[in-house]
């Protein structure tokens, strides 16, 4: 790559990074463009010159988000210790911007369209850093809830643990899911309803 190049590509990232880091401090439709190219240190001019548009520029650092988090996720799969520190190490990261954006999920259709691909990259990752336990659905399902961004929240700032007991509590959480489905226990549902 030439030194043009490269400085154009340098630029690239930086507008990208100041709109994701402002996406992590307040909602979307309080980000003007003028605050991006600020946070960015360009103009406005050279955000549109490389982007052609504010949608385009959020599609683009959407793509970028989302190729972080599934780096920062890697994890061996079966290695449920592993697999709870790596999702809290996330959320230590970026709880707080996912619940920001969950909170916008209802009334704007970016943080929605966010928010609807970050549930299903949770659920996948649940899936592949679980296998082969999470070939049951339920087991899938508990787990997905299990490791959710709210679940660390409640212990996290909710109750105000530490990180490392935070940890603790989720790995617990897993861990009887798993046992649950080890020795699993009937019980008599024919007097409920299910909505």
């Amino acid at each position: 790559m030439g030194a043009r190049a490269q400085a154009v590509e340098e630029t690239r990232q930086r507008i990208v990074a100041a709109l994701v880091t402002l996406a992590g401090e307040r909602p979307f439709a309080e980000i003007s463009l003028d605050d991006i190219a600020t946070g960015a240190g360009v103009s406005v001019q050279t955000v549109l010159r490389r982007f052609g548009s504010k949608d385009r520029l959020f599609a683009d650092a959407l793509e970028s988000a989302i190729a972080d988090v599934a780096d920062e996720r890697r994890t061996p799969p079966g290695d449920v210790g592993a697999a709870v520190r790596t999702v809290v190490d996330h959320y230590e990261q970026r709880g707080q911007a996912s619940l920001l954006l969950l909170a916008q999920e209802a009334h704007d259709d970016v943080a929605r369209r966010v928010t609807d691909l970050g549930k299903a990259m949770h659920r996948t990752w649940v899936r592949d850093a679980f296998a082969p336990a999470t070939d049951d659905e339920a087991v899938l399902d508990l787990l997905v809830v299990a490791t959710d961004v709210y679940a660390w929240k409640l212990l996290r700032l909710d109750r105000g643990h530490s990180r490392a007991l935070t940890e603790r509590r989720l790995h617990d959480l897993v861990a009887a899911v798993l046992a649950a489905r080890a020795h699993p226990v009937s019980c008599d549902t024919s007097d409920t309803k299910e909505h």
